[in-house]
């Protein structure tokens, strides 16, 4: 059975374990460097434990465990606000007019603008998992079991919910925006660039990236191209986001080009269906799947479970999955379809 609940640190490993399998760049946030990660899960018992230091944002991070075996499958995470307390760097993609009345010529060219407007959103980051479980339940489970946590926690996030997509990377490891912009600026390779904003504070960022608009004329084609658009790997999460309620805006990845999402926290789909109910027990595994989940806080749990026939605001469910969720009938929970 799938579960999603908090990061502990004796999940390093196998977290680490996740983070060296993705390739291809598919998760910009999480550490392959043991310090650093643990670094990280430290900060999310932190924020769990409601014991963040003065000035602190709090950040979570996840993991999917297969209950069976106990291995972890997948991690993925929430930072309460982009940025942490500093700026949230993204491209906005806007247009200038360059006109001639003499000659009688009019042009819109299409421009780049450095911003930080996304900062202190709420952002879903740090998304990785077992590529054989891509499209599967267990990835839909990983997912959204943070937008359950949300709804649980409303008053911890903001108004405004954003998550950066991969850009267009290719096989060979080539990025096509970053070698035609950033490169020029960072005198370094991407990998190190990215690790660099995923580690460091962000303000190297501002002080090497110029800070005049950049005319995408001047890029070269197959970094035109790539402007908006995710890696072919990304599909998959781009849609599910998609079916959330999330949609691509104005603004891009300031390394790799890729669509920011954006969508308003009290629209989406899991928040906006998803209810409390009181927990019964089912003698059979009867019923349509559903996300349910207990706990606040580090006590948070989420799993998939059928649920049987509900009565006011009473829901089934297998005995297994109390375990699971460590609760007893009569506990409250969150349920959201599938």
């Amino acid at each position: 059975m799938w579960l999603v609940r908090p990061v502990k640190m004796d999940d390093l490993q196998g977290v680490l374990g996740i983070s060296g399998k993705q390739g291809a760049r598919l998760s910009s946030t999480l550490p392959k460097q043991e310090d650093a990660l643990a670094a990280k899960i430290e900060h999310s018992v932190r924020s769990f434990a409601g014991k963040n230091g003065a000035g602190e944002s709090a950040r979570f991070l996840f993991v999917l465990q297969n209950t069976d075996t106990g291995r972890i499958h997948g991690v993925a995470g929430i930072d309460a606000r982009a940025g942490n307390g500093q700026p949230f760097y993204n491209y906005r993609r806007d247009a200038l007019i360059h006109a001639s009345h003499e000659l009688g010529v009019s042009r819109r060219v299409e421009v780049l603008y450095p911003s930080h407007a996304l900062t202190d959103a709420s952002l879903l980051c740090a998304f990785a998992i077992d590529p054989a479980l891509r499209g599967t339940e267990a990835f839909e489970l990983l997912s959204r079991a943070r937008l359950m946590f949300i709804a649980e926690h409303r008053e911890w996030f903001s108004r405004r919910m954003v998550v950066e997509i991969q850009g267009v990377q290719t096989s060979s490891g080539e990025v096509p925006f970053w070698d035609s912009l950033g490169r020029h600026f960072f005198d370094m390779d991407f990998e190190t660039a990215d690790q660099h904003s995923g580690l460091l504070s962000k303000t190297f960022i501002a002080e090497l990236m110029p800070p005049n608009p950049v005319y995408v004329t001047l890029l070269s084609s197959a970094a035109q191209e790539a402007l908006g658009q995710p890696h072919e790997l990304t599909r998959p999460t781009y849609e599910l986001l998609e079916h959330e309620g999330f949609s691509a805006g104005c603004y891009v990845d300031i390394f790799d080009a890729g669509p920011v999402l954006e969508a308003r926290t009290d629209s989406l789909r899991t928040v906006v269906t998803s209810h409390r109910a009181v927990l019964h027990a089912n003698h059979d595994d009867e019923g349509d799947t559903c996300l349910i989940s207990a706990g606040r806080g580090a006590t948070f749990r989420c799993t998939l479970t059928p649920v049987g026939e509900t009565l006011r605001k009473e829901i089934r469910v297998p005995v297994k999955t109390w375990k699971n969720l460590e609760c007893s009938s009569g506990d409250d929970v969150r349920i959201a379809p599938l």
